[in-house]
């Protein structure tokens, strides 16, 4: 690795396993300080896969140790905006500054339309939608205040490109993540800060983990045939999170300081039509 990070500072959430313990390991790898949070507890009922554990947020804190970058993790609960806003400020008093923001935390429940409750709506877009703002108010200004400029990367979803069948609430939320990511970067362009949003189609994670398959099949029954709307072009079918994290780590280094407001997929190709 290069080090195309090195002496930065990254915040992430999300961070204790999948997708966000890839990033958090490979802004790592290319020098960056970890400031990491996760709810590392329950999910709400409505989710039909395993819940994030203490144990897993202390693997991804080994595992970043052992680039030899440091990290400062807090379990954290993305809808608590001053949970997120002490756990920032206490590590920009650790490392001294802010520079990257990476919003991986959320969640997703595959259900019909007309057996999705209230209660399940309202979990999903408390977490995707309103974490999401929560994690960029709770950074942000820090990255201003640097005066260095930074790079804010939301992670959206292939749904929030196209939709995702069976998901109208998850759909809607990222949909709202990919609006998101515009409106921030057109305001906050001129402290030099960008702001973007990654779409991963189908990843290997824990998200496949308990009644989560079983969920989806029920779902496909009621409907059979929509789930062929996102199949990718490429043979792999699914990616791993390390793919996501190469993405991710190119928009927080230099190397895409021209881009802002863009919406990068890596879904193999499934939201093209």
């Amino acid at each position: 690795m290069d080090g195309k990070l090195a002496g930065r500072v990254a915040f992430i959430t999300g961070a204790a396993r999948g997708q966000g313990r890839a990033h958090a390991v490979r802004l790592a790898r290319e020098g960056a300080d970890i400031i990491a949070v996760d709810l590392a507890g329950p999910l709400p009922p409505s989710v039909p896969y395993d819940s994030a554990t203490p144990a897993d947020l202390a693997e991804t804190v080994r595992l970043v140790e052992q680039t030899g970058r440091r990290i400062q993790a807090t379990a954290v609960d993305v809808r608590d905006l001053d949970g997120l806003t002490r756990a920032v400020d206490q590590g920009v008093a650790a490392f001294g500054r802010l520079d990257v923001i990476v919003a991986n935390a959320g969640i997703t429940v595959p259900e019909p339309w007309n057996e999705t409750t209230p209660e399940s709506f309202q979990d999903v877009m408390d977490v995707n939608v309103t974490g999401t703002w929560n994690t960029v108010m709770a950074g942000a200004q820090r990255i201003i205040d640097g005066g260095r400029g930074g790079s804010i990367i939301l992670i959206s979803s292939a749904a929030g490109l196209k939709m995702q069948p069976f998901m109208v609430h998850y759909t809607a939320s990222k949909h709202a993540v990919t609006g998101m990511a515009r409106a921030f970067a057109a305001e906050l362009g001129r402290h030099k800060v960008r702001v973007n949003s990654v779409h991963p189609g189908a990843v290997n994670t824990p998200m496949g983990t308990g009644d989560m398959v079983a969920a989806l099949n029920r779902a496909n029954d009621t409907n059979p045939g929509l789930m062929n709307m996102v199949t990718p072009f490429l043979p792999d079918y699914i990616a791993q999170p390390e793919d996501i994290a190469d993405a991710v780590c190119w928009l927080a280094s230099d190397e895409s300081r021209m881009v802002t407001a863009a919406r990068i997929a890596v879904d193999l190709g499934a939201t093209v039509f």
